[in-house]
């Protein structure tokens, strides 16, 4: 009986220590503190552009963009994010607002300003929901 109690125990630790469950891994560790894709409201963005320091990212094509956008926004087309965000971007620390037409290239674009290692990363959808005033 005592051969079997001390056969289960070094079962037991055995596959504990396989398993890595007597270990957290740095990799777990910073696959936790990474910055996570947050998408908010028009009316949540439209509150922090107002009472916050933020960079407001058009993500659109120029004539896109020329045909009206939010005002003080930054355009940086989201097929140039990957090659100009770190030049247009300086800060990775700032608060950056993301839009583009509909949502979807916003998504795309703050989650690869996320991989990047851009910190404050909002994706706010698309112009076609910004209920309020643009600029032309």
């Amino acid at each position: 009986m005592k051969k079997i109690m001390i056969a289960a125990a070094v079962l037991v630790i055995l596959v504990l220590v396989l398993t890595g469950c007597a270990n957290t891994s740095s990799e777990e560790e910073s696959m936790n503190e990474k910055t996570q894709y947050v998408k908010i409201s028009p009316e949540e963005a439209k509150e922090i552009m107002d009472n916050e320091e933020v960079i407001v990212l058009d993500v659109r094509t120029k004539s896109e963009y020329d045909q009206g956008h939010i005002e003080g926004s930054v355009l940086l087309p989201v097929d140039e994010i990957s090659s100009k965000a770190e030049e247009v971007l300086k800060d990775k620390k700032a608060k950056i607002l993301v839009y583009c037409r509909s949502g979807n290239r916003s998504a795309t674009a703050a989650k690869t300003l996320i991989e990047m290692a851009y910190e404050n990363v909002f994706d706010f959808g698309g112009i076609i929901d910004w209920p309020y005033e643009i600029v032309k």
